[in-house]
């Protein structure tokens, strides 16, 4: 549910590396020297109204990147509220920006961490052209110390940045296109909890898309070149699924150690109790943390899915690798390439990352470890499910560099390479 706080904790942990120790307390006053004369005073290094240890809030330069939506530039003022043990309760952070493709905007954001069990997010922006966006997320129950939790969200996004490169997993670069996605979606999850370790996830969650033309200048629109592809257009999707879950990390958003394994299964329709049905659908997904030292992480993730039957499904529906986030029977990632690379039936992603802490310290009544992490993605998409999946793997080679304030916070920038070139992804959260 978070992230679309784009650069948000790594731009707060570079703010905090320039600020100055003590900025609010006066520094000391050098005494005369030998000669009794009084040395001068230094002038300030800003005017007060540029000092930013006089400001209610921390003024961050927003600089995000990706793949699909290109460079944007801007300015995020944020307010914190941490509790008396130093962990952050609430962010908000408005931004003013500029993008290369949508020109002028701008974002409300409000992230509530009530506590580790609870949290909610509100996020709605809107910029010059195309680009839309309002989410409103709640959780309870994430410990799942008690019988039931509950994540509920609601989405309308409008995107003008995504990409089409055809079906397959031999989809050629030459060949891709630009669309407009527009999305309203309303999801609800309810977990019965046998223990904290184990949980029986349903999901339900209903969407309608919009594939209308492309706006980018000197990328085709995706109904130049794939007029006859399914999902154009309006479509609907009614989506239940149930999921058994395993997982003993020692923390759900900043794991130090433990594993979780997600099976899950389900069905989508084209609206109503399974009327006209899209697909079904099969997966595994696991994630293993393993201490090395003090401060040193192996984290590895794998994700399989399998669409057992389709009818007449709309690509998006599809299983797909490329981006730099993954979700638990969506997208996965695959960092050297935008989100949506590559599409077909069935899926494969894996990923290890070796995440080192090299710095830790005390800012802004919270404590930030610095992380870098070394990782290789691997991953593929296939049509039939005989086929081996781990063969013919697409391979992304890349560092990352996280900013922490646990136990709720992680921020990131990933550089990946793979043959396409390089690409850079920020966001909040882990990867996976």
């Amino acid at each position: 549910m978070l992230k679309h706080l784009h650069c948000l904790l790594v731009g707060l942990v570079l703010a905090v590396v320039a600020w100055p120790a003590g900025a609010d307390e006066p520094a000391d006053v050098p005494g005369p020297d030998a000669s009794g004369a009084q040395p001068a005073h230094p002038p300030p290094m800003l005017p007060k109204w540029l000092n930013p240890s006089g400001l209610p809030f921390i003024p961050i330069p927003e600089i995000a990147t990706d793949p699909n939506g290109g460079t944007t530039v801007g300015i995020l003022p944020v307010w914190l509220k941490t509790d008396d043990e130093h962990a952050i309760r609430r962010i908000i952070a408005p931004d003013l920006f500029y993008n290369q493709y949508f020109g002028w905007g701008f974002h409300g954001r409000l992230y509530e961490y009530t506590s580790e069990d609870e949290q909610s997010s509100l996020v709605a922006g809107l910029q010059e052209r195309v680009q839309r966006q309002f989410e409103a997320a709640y959780q309870r129950g994430r410990l799942r110390q008690h019988r039931w939790s509950f994540v509920t969200g609601l989405t309308y996004d409008k995107d003008g940045t995504p990409r089409f490169f055809g079906i397959g997993n031999g989809s050629r670069e030459i060949a891709q296109t630009n669309y407009t996605a527009q999305q309203e979606a309303l999801q609800g999850q309810i977990g019965l909890n046998f223990s904290p370790i184990w949980q029986l996830l349903y999901t339900v969650r209903y969407r309608s898309v919009d594939v209308l033309p492309g706006t980018l200048a000197n990328i085709a629109s995706i109904q130049s070149r794939f007029a006859n592809v399914r999902g154009l257009g309006t479509n609907h999707e009614q989506l239940n699924r149930v999921a058994l879950i395993y997982d003993t990390r020692d923390n759900l958003t900043a794991p130090r150690s433990g594993t979780a394994w997600v099976i899950y299964g389900g069905a989508a329709s084209r609206g109503g109790a399974f009327n006209g049905s899209l697909y079904t659908e099969a997966g595994i997904d696991g994630r293993n943390f393993l201490p090395l030292s003090a401060r040193t992480i192996l984290a590895t993730h794998i994700s399989l899915r399998y669409l057992p039957s389709a009818n007449r499904l709309p690509f998006w529906a599809l299983s797909s690798v490329g981006g730099g986030e993954s979700d638990i029977g969506g997208d996965q990632p695959l960092r050297g390439y935008g989100a949506g690379r590559f599409y077909d039936r069935n899926a494969f992603s894996g990923t290890a990352e070796l995440r080192h802490t090299y710095w830790s310290f005390d800012a802004m009544d919270t404590h930030v470890d610095l992380e870098i992490a070394p990782f290789v993605d691997l991953g593929r998409v296939f049509a039939h499910g005989d086929e081996w999946p781990i063969t013919q793997l697409h391979k992304v080679a890349g560092v990352g560099f996280r900013g922490i304030a646990r136990p709720s916070v992680v921020g990131y920038v990933d550089i990946g390479y793979g043959s396409e070139g390089a690409a850079v992804f920020t966001g909040l959260n882990y990867p996976f």
